[in-house]
């Protein structure tokens, strides 16, 4: 839906192929990377960034093939701005290229040995070629939350001048906080009407803070990955942009969650990397409830202690028993495997159960819950 802050869209572009795959250790096959972008497309991502074609042949063809495969969604990739990167992009059958250069003074000075009239004079030949190359070109500001963002929006000027139609914030170094990201995305807001798009690093855990504050700030497109991944602490994760924004501001992205958990284990098992059970949205305890005043509200309204129905990401809400449930989680989860209870009954067995959660430091299974039973009844007979 509009809204006053957003404008009329918020595009999600995914850059689980390439930033994500930019995982120290992860290296995606080629099957998984068309698994991936399928699934990413069938859930309603509208962009993805698919690779890095300098990389060499194979990287080409996995892009070429990502791209006769899933044809209605908007591709990039990713390269220098470098002869060799922008030759190895015109082989690709993608509509957009972005193209990334150093804007910060530390990393144009110390890792490229050049000067700000340089970057400039780079802009301006290298958006202008992949533009006459037919792409939609994206200029990348690597390390823009570093950089004087009087500089930035130059850079920006120049890029939009020479027929660039995004450009993309890189918090490359994931140092920024809210505050100074809807400040600096406000001000290059101020500067140009090209598209502008968010790439937020978490190494502060900022990444989906910094990029809904973008957004606020007039942002159009924010980059994410699936569970998170990328360099260091990784992306902004697309399950917890796309979720914040719908929930906490009412704004759309296209993304259907309902198959978003199948999304996740695809890509964790694909990566090599788990999720964490306490993960945002998709972690396997994120809808589990163990304490008494939490069950008790849940048996209530699910909505007393439920941010969003978790049926929106095709998962549910579960309880289980341990050492801070209540008497009322007691007899409704017995109910469950077909064992009605007094609250006497409630009440013996309570105590057990928080006597095996101490021990095994789990929570009991449904097996346990019948053995607990079993030994609550017999203990009880012997004492009747």
């Amino acid at each position: 839906m509009e809204n006053e802050y957003y404008g009329n869209m918020v595009t999600i572009n995914d850059t689980t192929l390439r930033d994500g795959e930019q995982t120290a250790g992860v290296a995606f096959t080629a099957d998984e990377k068309m698994h991936i972008a399928h699934a990413l497309i069938t859930a309603g991502v509208s962009e993805l960034e698919i690779g890095i074609p300098v990389m060499g042949e194979a990287e080409c063809e996995v892009i070429n093939a990502i791209a006769e495969q899933e044809t209605q969604a908007g591709l990039m990739v990713w390269g220098r701005m470098h002869e060799a990167d922008l030759a190895a992009m015109a082989r690709c059958k993608v509509d957009w290229v972005n193209l990334s250069i150093p804007v910060s003074d530390i990393q144009i000075s110390n890792k490229l040995g050049k000067d700000r009239d340089w970057v400039l004079r780079t802009v301006r030949r290298f958006v202008a070629e992949a533009a006459e190359l037919g792409f939609h070109v994206c200029v990348g500001g690597e390390d823009s939350s570093r950089a004087d963002i009087d500089f930035v929006r130059r850079v920006a000027e120049t890029a939009q001048d020479c027929g660039a139609l995004r450009f993309r914030f890189a918090d490359t170094l994931g140092v920024l906080d809210p505050f100074a990201t809807y400040e600096r995305i406000g001000l290059l807001k101020k500067t140009t009407d090209m598209q502008i798009e968010i790439h937020a690093h978490n190494d502060f855990g900022l990444a989906t803070a910094n990029s809904l504050a973008a957004v606020r700030a007039g942002a159009t497109h924010v980059n994410t990955t699936v569970n998170g991944l990328g360099e260091r602490a990784g992306n902004a994760p697309l399950e917890e942009v796309v979720m914040a924004l719908r929930h906490m501001h009412e704004v759309e992205t296209g993304v259907d969650m309902y198959f978003y958990h199948d999304l996740s284990r695809l890509v964790a098992q694909a990566s090599g990397r788990g999720v964490a059970a306490n993960k945002s949205i998709v972690g396997s305890a994120v809808f589990t409830h163990e304490a008494g005043i939490h069950v008790d509200g849940l048996l209530k309204n699910p909505h007393n202690y439920q941010p969003f129905d978790p049926a929106e990401i095709g998962m549910v809400h579960r309880m289980v028993l341990g050492k801070h449930s209540g008497t009322g989680a007691v007899i409704k989860t017995y109910a469950d495997i077909g064992i009605a209870l007094s609250m006497p009954d409630a009440q013996r067995i309570l105590s057990r159960v928080r006597e095996f959660a101490c021990r095994t430091k789990h929570a009991p299974a449904q097996d346990d819950l019948r053995q607990i039973y079993f030994e609550t009844a017999a203990c009880s007979a012997t004492h009747s």
